[in-house]
């Protein structure tokens, strides 16, 4: 045993160096020549003080990224590794004969375990944002915000875990199938109520204040033929200095929400941009395609940590101290397969969630036909939220969900210069 945690602990150390190498030392900063001085170039649209701040806060936020991602694989395979996870089992069988509070019991200690020894790295997290004046939010609402987070996910998961136990003891060779079916009408509820039920345990909502904007809001949403009777704004100006627009919720749930700190610093027709953006994904149907796209790959990824869990087990069970899959003390390496998955498969959701927001880019703009409050918009994202115009490679593959600023900046350009060409 002491010798995989040694040999885990080096491997994590030797990874973090790599990735201090890769973001702090191999990676340029900038944009690529072509693009200086237009309006992508980051020297047209920040102070050279903005520029260095920009550059500083995202470099340590990738490594925060990176650095942490494995972090809580390496707390799950301790907690195998140490018998933490049979201890655990054995206390919760002895207190309850009842498989829900047994698996209540044992996962709330597993929970407890890696949410307080992975609570110093969100404590730096926190005040890296705080420090680049990006989060604003006190220590009050911070802690406030991370209990929270820490019931809501606990009581989720609580019940996930359950489920699939008892569909493992019942179902040992195609548990994954079942369980896969059961997540299809879980995950529809869980979007549906999420406006309404989880969403306001963090913040207030309530239909946009601006009456006068509202109506030119939906009016695009009536050329759009969305069925939009309310546009929401939520106080986020009490917790960030970021700005952000989005759309959540499915059926008579879904909602177009804006951020009040967009509403203060944008103007009018910026926002309509991004409105427009937001009903482009509503009108592409891209939530629908993101929830098939999310269901095909949770089937697949089940039947692989399946296999991959009889394997390791077979292999490895004395030392992970798991006799079986039907024992609550295998969950941990659930989970860390669940997670290594997740992180491996990434690069391809991002790759489609950025087709989809080039796409919602391109609906908006010949909504609106307004390039340079588009541009504008984008120019200020990036300087409010601190965010690198030209991130490296593998942040952009990792982390990006969205086209970069000069990705998306630079098309927008070429949309207006088709226009006037055109005229």
């Amino acid at each position: 045993m002491r010798k995989w945690l040694t040999t885990s602990i080096a491997v994590y150390f030797l990874y973090g160096l790599v990735v201090y190498w890769y973001l702090f030392i191999f990676s340029g900063s900038g944009v690529p020549a072509p693009y200086e001085g237009t309006a992508a170039d980051p020297a047209t649209f920040m102070t050279g003080r903005e520029q260095l701040l920009s550059q500083e806060y995202s470099t340590l936020k990738n490594f925060l990224y990176f650095v942490t991602v494995p972090f809580e694989w390496f707390l799950l395979f301790v907690f195998l590794l140490t018998g933490l996870s049979r201890k655990m089992q054995e206390w919760s069988q002895t207190t309850t004969k009842r498989s829900f509070f047994q698996s209540a019991i044992f996962f709330f200690w597993l929970s407890l375990f890696i949410t307080l020894l992975s609570l110093p790295v969100e404590w730096i997290g926190y005040q890296i944002s705080k420090t680049y004046h990006i989060t604003t939010q006190s220590l009050h609402a911070w802690i406030k915000d991370q209990l929270i987070d820490f019931w809501v996910n606990y009581f989720l998961m609580a019940l996930i875990v359950f489920v699939v136990l008892s569909l493992i003891r019942k179902f040992e060779k195609r548990w994954w199938l079942y369980a896969w079916l059961l997540s299809i009408p879980f995950s529809m509820f869980l979007m549906f109520v999420q406006p309404v039920v989880i969403d306001p345990l963090y913040n207030d909502f309530y239909p946009l204040k601006n009456k006068e904007l509202e109506t030119k809001i939906l009016e695009i949403a009536d050329r759009a033929d969305i069925p939009a009777e309310h546009v929401y704004e939520v106080n986020m100006s009490e917790k960030t200095n970021a700005l952000n627009a989005y759309v959540t919720g499915i059926g008579s749930n879904s909602r177009i929400v804006l951020w009040d700190t967009t509403l203060n610093k944008l103007e009018d027709e910026e926002i309509l941009f991004i409105m427009a953006h937001e009903m482009g994904h509503y009108v592409m149907k891209h939530i629908y395609v993101g929830i098939a796209g999310y269901l095909l790959l949770s089937l697949f990824g089940l039947l692989f940590i399946h296999l991959l869990m009889e394997k390791l087990i077979q292999r490895f069970g004395p030392l992970l101290k798991i006799n079986s899959m039907k024992e609550l003390t295998m969950f941990p390496l659930f989970l860390l397969l669940l997670g290594v998955l997740t992180f491996a498969s990434s690069p391809l959701t991002n790759t489609v969630s950025r087709y989809q927001e080039k796409s919602a880019d391109m609906y908006a703009i010949e909504m609106t036909n307004d390039h340079e409050a588009a541009i504008h918009s984008f120019q200020e994202l990036a300087k409010t939220g601190l965010s690198q115009v030209n991130p490296p490679s593998l942040v952009k593959i990792f982390r990006y969900s969205h086209p970069t600023m000069l990705e998306r900046i630079h098309y927008l350009e070429e949309y207006g210069e088709q226009q006037f060409d055109e005229e």
